[in-house]
C-alpha cells in the first residue's frame, strides 16, 4: 500500500488518517513540527486500496499494514474528520498497541444523536445513507469536476464555511494545497473515497466501548462539518478519553492548523 512520510526521517511513529474528502497530502501539516520535535508521520493513501476490501477486512488491512511500516515501534495515532472514524476502527485490530489516540474535528457516529441537520455535508451523508448507487455517482461527478474545474469543487466544498474556515478558505496557500488533496481524493479514487463514506453512515457507536488507549479530543466550536456536540458525545463514549480541547472560534480545518503544534508538543514530551 502506498503512503507518504512528514516530519522527522527516523522518529517516534505518528500515523495519521486523513479525512475524506482528503487524502495523504493532509498530513503536510505536521511536517515542521513533526522535525522540530522528532516525529515521523505516515499517512496510509487509504482510497487507493482495492475497494473489494472492505469494513472489518479493509480495517484489518490498514492496521496490517501500519504494523508492517512500525515493524514491532510503538505507534501514535492522530485521526481528522472522517478519518478520525476509520482511525477508531482500524486501532481495533492494531495488536502491537498504540500509545495514545488524538481525534481532530472528530466525526461521531451519525446513530448516537440528531446531528445531520447541522452538518455542512447533510445531503451527501442522506444519500449514501438512502441511495448508495446515487451517492456514487454523485461522487463520479465530483470526481469529473476535480479534474476539470478543482477551483469550482473547492468554492462548493467551502461555501458553507465557518468561524476561521471563512479566512483559511480566502488563503490563496490554503486553497491551492486544499485544491491538491481534492484532486488527489477524487481523481482516480473515487470508489476508495465512497468506501470510507459508506462505511461511517452505518451503525458504529457500539464500538467506541473498546476504545481504553488515551484518547485526546481536539475540535472547534464553530465547527459546521462535524458540529461540536459530536465532541461532546466522543467524550462520553470513550472511555480512555482523557482530555477534550475546544477552540473558541475555529471551525474544521481552522481547528487542524491550531491542534497540529499542540498534539506534536505532547507527543514530543511522551
Amino acid at each position: 500500500m502506498q503512503f507518504s512520510q512528514f516530519g522527522s526521517d527516523n522518529g517516534r511513529i505518528v500515523v495519521f488518517f486523513h479525512g475524506a474528502p482528503g487524502a495523504p497530502e493532509e498530513c503536510s501539516i505536521f511536517d515542521l513540527e513533526g522535525k522540530n520535535h522528532g516525529l515521523t508521520f505516515i499517512c496510509l493513501d487509504r482510497f487507493s486500496v482495492d475497494p473489494s476490501f472492505s469494513g472489518e477486512a479493509y480495517y484489518k488491512l490498514l492496521a496490517a499494514e501500519i504494523s508492517r511500516i512500525a515493524s514491532g515501534k510503538p505507534v501514535d495515532v492522530v485521526g481528522f474528520s472522517i478519518g478520525a472514524f476509520v482511525a477508531l476502527q482500524t486501532f481495533r485490530y492494531m495488536t502491537d498497541g498504540v500509545g495514545s489516540l488524538h481525534l481532530v474535528s472528530a466525526a461521531a457516529p451519525l446513530e448516537a444523536g440528531n446531528y445531520l441537520e447541522g452538518m455542512a455535508g447533510k445531503q451527501v451523508f442522506k444519500l449514501a445513507k438512502a441511495a448508495p448507487a446515487l451517492f456514487i455517482l454523485l461522487s463520479y461527478w465530483q470526481g469529473l469536476l476535480a479534474w476539470l474545474s478543482p477551483d469550482a469543487l473547492f468554492r462548493l466544498l467551502f461555501a458553507s464555511a465557518a468561524g476561521e474556515d471563512k479566512a483559511l478558505a480566502a488563503d490563496r496557500e490554503f486553497r491551492a494545497g486544499i485544491t491538491k488533496v481534492l484532486k488527489a481524493c477524487f481523481i482516480g479514487r473515487v470508489r476508495g473515497y465512497a468506501r470510507d463514506i459508506g462505511l461511517y453512515v452505518r451503525p458504529w457507536k457500539t464500538t467506541l466501548a473498546e476504545v481504553s488507549v488515551n484518547t485526546h479530543i481536539w475540535h472547534g466550536a464553530e465547527d459546521n462539518w462535524s458540529p461540536p456536540l459530536m465532541a461532546e458525545y466522543l467524550k462520553s463514549a470513550i472511555p480512555g478519553c482523557t482530555s477534550t480541547k475546544i477552540f473558541n472560534g475555529l471551525s474544521h480545518y481552522s481547528c487542524l492548523y491550531q491542534a497540529a503544534p499542540g498534539i506534536c508538543n505532547l507527543l514530543g514530551k511522551a
